[in-house]
């Protein structure tokens, strides 16, 4: 296996707590689009897989992993709106701006990342979200200046498990799929940096175990802290797959 030379980051339930940010977030969101109109947010949540008195999703939500494109469809059934891309868009917008008020990382990814550009690694992020958003979370979170890119479900690339993120950033780094490892929290994730010949690390911090499929991973840690700390220690970055939890 080669050397980890550049890693891509997943961002909600990665980088980002997904419950805490995205709960109250896409609560808020539906309730926007229901307008005061009690029924049609209860079919949102229902559709949603959402606990409205929790602010969180039921690990069945297609929100999980899932962009607007994805689920969006379901909400404009329940609305009774058409799913195009207008109804993408507003869904995107309205998820960016409640998004910043609720943000809230897991752990101090500036750290982390810090520690990690330091050690000569290039770094990045891959995500459901929109691009646009993933910026603008990027910088409040202080690591806009550690990435060298970003990529939502609408830059061009596909959305994920498609291999397409990985591979432009091999393009841009101008390194192999297999110095790249994808450190991400869903079977989305690991599914992606397998199609694309990546690495795979998972994270146990995001909403959903991995257990089920933890053994497929080249790398299980508890969260981005530990990777940070396990790749300083100064243990062979190629013998990941000895390292994989059990």
């Amino acid at each position: 296996m080669n050397a980890v030379r550049a890693i891509l980051f997943d961002k909600d339930g990665t980088l980002v707590d997904f419950d805490r940010t995205w709960g109250p977030a896409a609560g808020a969101v539906m309730e926007r689009f229901a307008a005061g109109d009690a029924a049609t947010l209860a079919r949102l949540h229902a559709v949603s897989h959402y606990l409205p008195a929790e602010h969180r999703f039921l690990q069945s939500s297609p929100l999980i992993a899932g962009s607007s494109r994805q689920f969006g469809p379901l909400w404009a059934e329940t609305l009774g709106r058409p799913a195009d891309l207008a109804f993408f868009l507003e869904i995107d917008r309205l998820f960016t701006l409640e998004g910043r008020r609720f943000l809230t990382p897991i752990g101090v990814p500036r750290q982390d990342l810090t520690r990690l550009h330091r050690s000569g690694l290039v770094l990045g992020i891959a995500t459901n979200d929109a691009e646009a958003n993933a910026h603008i979370q990027a910088d409040l979170l202080g690591i806009a200046g550690l990435v060298s890119a970003v990529y939502g479900y609408d830059s061009g690339h596909g959305s994920k498990p498609a291999p397409g993120m990985i591979a432009a950033f091999s393009h841009l780094t101008r390194l192999p799929p297999g110095a790249i490892a994808l450190v991400g929290d869903t079977r989305h994730d690991l599914d992606t940096a397998r199609a694309a010949g990546a690495l795979a690390i998972l994270v146990r911090c995001g909403p959903t175990p991995v257990d089920d499929f933890a053994d497929e991973a080249d790398l299980v840690v508890d969260d981005v802290g530990a990777l940070a700390d396990l790749l300083l220690a100064g243990r062979p970055a190629d013998a990941l797959s000895a390292e994989a939890a059990p």
